[in-house]
Parts: structure tokens; C-alpha cells; sequence
């Protein structure tokens, strides 16, 4: 049996995940890691994307993640997220509309925050579309 370690993933909402895991995969600004028991220690921050979390009885479980950031030491993995879904849970339609949305608002803004704002929104309506269809 693998070593595990304590991962608390974390919104302005809840705590949304609290337990012993065996391996993540997680998305950072400078590419996916993995983390597994006593990794060293580190910080990074996170752009929408997924969580991949292992458990125990090696069956993985995956979240959308949208930005936050990621902090490991001590055994210990905390992410603090915008959001986070697990991917059964996503409402696909909801996410395509979203996607749409920032698409259509991309193709017609002129003011560079609401550009910005825009793009966020379609790369966390493109993760969703991406995650959910794990769940499904």
C-alpha cells in the first residue's frame, strides 16, 4: 500500500474535500505536477484546471479547479480555490452556455479588463466541459 498524506481543498464557500489521499495531479501555472507522501515542499499558483485525486483503493477522483493557489509541507497538501466541482457534478449544458458566453463576449469587447475577464471565464467553462466528462 502507497504512503498517504492529509489533503484540505478549500473555497471562500467550504471546505470541499478533507481527507488521506495517495497521489494528486494537479494543474499549475508552470504545467501539471504529481504529489505524493512526503513531497517537498512548495508553493504554486493554480489556473483552472483539474485535480486528480487518488485514493487508497486506487480509484481516482476528479475536480474542476478554478485558480487558487497550492501550498505542500509536512505531509500536507492544502489547495485554496476561486471554486472547485467535483466532475459528476458538473452541469454540462450550464458549462457549454458559460463557454458560449465568454465567447461571444471575447468576440465583442474593446475594454482590455473586460477582455480579461472574458477569457477567464472561457478557460473555466472549457475546464468544466473538460472535467465533466470524466463524471459522465
Amino acid at each position: 500500500m502507497a504512503a498517504s498524506f492529509r489533503l484540505i481543498v478549500v473555497t471562500p464557500e467550504k471546505v470541499f474535500f478533507d481527507g488521506e489521499t495517495t497521489q494528486i495531479i494537479v494543474r499549475t501555472t508552470e504545467g501539471d505536477i504529481g504529489i505524493m507522501a512526503n513531497h517537498t515542499s512548495l508553493v504554486a499558483s493554480l489556473p483552472s484546471g483539474p485535480l486528480k485525486i487518488k485514493q487508497d483503493n486506487g480509484e481516482w477522483h476528479v475536480a474542476a479547479v478554478s485558480t487558487g493557489l497550492l501550498k505542500v509541507g509536512g505531509n500536507k497538501v492544502s489547495i485554496l480555490a476561486n471554486a472547485v466541482e467535483w466532475g459528476e457534478d458538473i452541469d454540462i449544458e450550464r458549462a457549454k452556455r458559460s463557454e458560449e458566453d465568454a465567447r461571444r463576449r471575447l468576440s465583442e469587447e474593446q475594454d482590455r479588463h473586460a477582455l480579461d475577464r472574458a477569457e477567464l471565464k472561457l478557460k473555466r467553462a472549457l475546464n468544466r466541459l473538460s472535467v465533466g466528462s470524466y463524471g459522465k
